[in-house]
Formats: C-alpha cells, sequence, structure tokens
C-alpha cells in the first residue's frame, strides 16, 4: 500500500524543526561533531548502534536545497563519519540514506550513516521495482529527464 501524504513532510513545511533546535543548542543530542557548518549526532532511534545524523546548520529541507558552497565539505564530512563510524562499531560497511520530502520525518536534510555488518538482519532493498513497459517508455522518460536538467 502507498504511503499516504501525510504520512511526510511537504516541501516548503513550516512544521517545528526538531534538527534546529539540536543546532541551536535548544535541545539535547549524543553529538559526535559539530563545526560552523555541520552538526552530526546519534540518531535517537538508531536502526543499529552508531547510526549517525549528519545536519547542515543552515536550515535547509532537502538535499537540492543545500548551499553549492557547502557541498565538498558535506562529502569531505560524510565520508570521514563512514569511516568513524565503521572503525568505532567494527562494522563491515554502512548504508548512506537521504530522504527528499518522502519518509523524511524531519524538514531538514540530514544523512544517515548506518553502520552494516554480513548477516545484521537488516533486509534493506529499493524495490518493489517497476520496470519500463517499453525501450519506447524508456527513452521518453530519458529524454524528459534530460530537458529539465538542460
Amino acid at each position: 500500500m502507498p504511503e499516504s501524504r501525510a504520512a511526510f513532510t511537504e516541501r516548503g513545511s513550516t512544521k517545528k524543526c526538531a534538527f534546529c533546535a539540536i543546532v541551536a543548542g535548544e535541545a539535547s543530542a549524543r553529538e559526535v561533531y559539530r563545526d560552523d557548518d555541520f552538526v552530526a549526532f546519534l540518531d535517537a532511534h538508531p536502526v543499529f548502534p552508531g547510526h549517525v545524523l549528519m545536519v547542515p546548520v543552515v536550515h535547509v529541507q532537502t538535499y537540492d536545497e543545500l548551499p553549492l558552497d557547502l557541498a565538498a565539505e558535506w562529502v569531505r564530512l560524510s565520508q570521514a563519519l563512514v569511516r568513524a563510524v565503521e572503525s568505532a562499531t567494527d562494522a563491515d560497511g554502512s548504508l548512506l540514506i537521504v530522504n527528499n520530502v518522502v519518509s523524511q520525518s524531519v524538514p531538514h536534510l540530514h544523512l544517515h550513516v548506518i553502520p552494516r555488518s554480513k548477516g545484521d538482519g537488516l533486509r534493506f532493498w529499493l524495490g518493489p521495482r517497476h520496470p519500463y513497459a517499453s525501450d519506447e517508455d524508456a527513452d521518453a522518460v530519458a529524454s524528459r529527464i534530460r530537458a529539465a536538467l538542460a
């Protein structure tokens, strides 16, 4: 059954932001990193111990709103967090997730860094899959995306 529209926060939401409260020091979190641009902290409802969220200090709701002047540091810090989380939890790897509106329970851009180990029981997959009805349908979608990028 598809997720209802009420189950996620719409773009441009004015819903009070729990992550802005953490950034401002008005709400507590188990921080693992903080600088002028980003804060990273343990997820309050972790998939596995060591599950970290990374947020920009500036309030933006979605990935496409992240200011480009922060993008390089976003990548650098996320890579460092991946290495730190995997090392600290003795994980085999990690799962990185950014939800954009759908399944985004807090309307503030955040990266999940979730430690993973072989046989950990997490049954994460991208499915169900919805293949194109034909090569022509796939070509039409690719064309619309190319046009939107232009």
